[in-house]
């Protein structure tokens, strides 16, 4: 690792939630500290700064982190997500985030950045906790308000709909998938080779030449007019022609 001059500001590049960013930050600088103050992204709550409450709890690298414990110039060249990468857009909330709203999972919402961090990190890895294992996860938070009962609630529900959503998504998948594999097979012979241009049938060649559709001569045609020969013919020999023009 660089040594870095205490009595110097050093730049610190990541990304952060998908986006690059820098900044310059003091070695002694807490992460929690820059991305609140350097960068703006205020939605990581500062509580107790001894890596107890939880509210500071961000992703460093697909880890759980507690900001408050990790220094500014740590980072740099790592990717970050917050609270703030947790909706799919400005003007809708995640899975996760709409639970806790219909559940009321958040009164004073100062550990709820921290908690829905730590839970989007579990779902993603664990689609089906259960109520045991939501209640150790939130064991490393703490909320004065709600109880935690609601938190539970919100998590369970949201798990329910993210598996669904996923099933959705792979059965959808998998239809397409095996609409091109037969699209794929219609379009080869026999041999499994996929069908060129000298091997189409004849009539779509003509076409293709000349525009027009030439059909063949149908082959009970033929069949009717050996019949019509066998009969002109006068010879006292049983014909064969097709039993509709036995009787002409």
């Amino acid at each position: 690792m660089t040594r870095l001059k205490a009595d110097q500001r050093h730049a610190v590049r990541f990304a952060l939630n998908g986006k690059p960013v820098e900044g310059e930050a003091e070695p002694r600088m807490l992460l929690s500290d820059f991305l609140r103050h350097q960068l703006g992204a205020t939605g990581t709550h500062v509580g107790c700064e001894h890596g107890v409450c939880g509210a500071c709890t961000v992703v460093v690298d697909s880890m759980l982190t507690r900001s408050c414990l990790t220094l500014a110039a740590q980072v740099d060249g790592c990717e970050l997500r917050t609270v703030e990468g947790l909706a799919p857009s400005a003007d809708r909330l995640g899975v996760l985030q709409q639970a806790f709203r219909r559940n009321h999972a958040l009164q004073c919402g100062f550990c709820t950045a921290g908690i829905l961090m730590s839970l989007d990190h579990y779902l993603a890895r664990n689609p089906a906790p259960t109520e045991a294992e939501i209640r150790d996860l939130l064991s490393g938070h703490i909320c004065r308000c709600t109880g935690y009962t609601p938190i539970i609630q919100a998590a369970l529900e949201a798990a329910a709909e993210l598996d669904s959503s996923k099933k959705e998504t792979s059965d959808a998948r998998s239809r397409q998938q095996l609409h091109r594999q037969r699209r794929a097979r219609s379009s080869c012979d026999c041999a499994g080779r996929r069908r060129s241009a000298p091997d189409l049938p004849a009539m779509v060649r003509q076409y293709l030449r000349t525009g027009r559709i030439v059909r063949p001569p149908r082959p009970q045609a033929r069949r009717s007019r050996r019949h019509v020969a066998c009969r002109t013919a006068g010879k006292p020999r049983r014909c064969t022609g097709p039993a509709s023009s036995r009787g002409s």
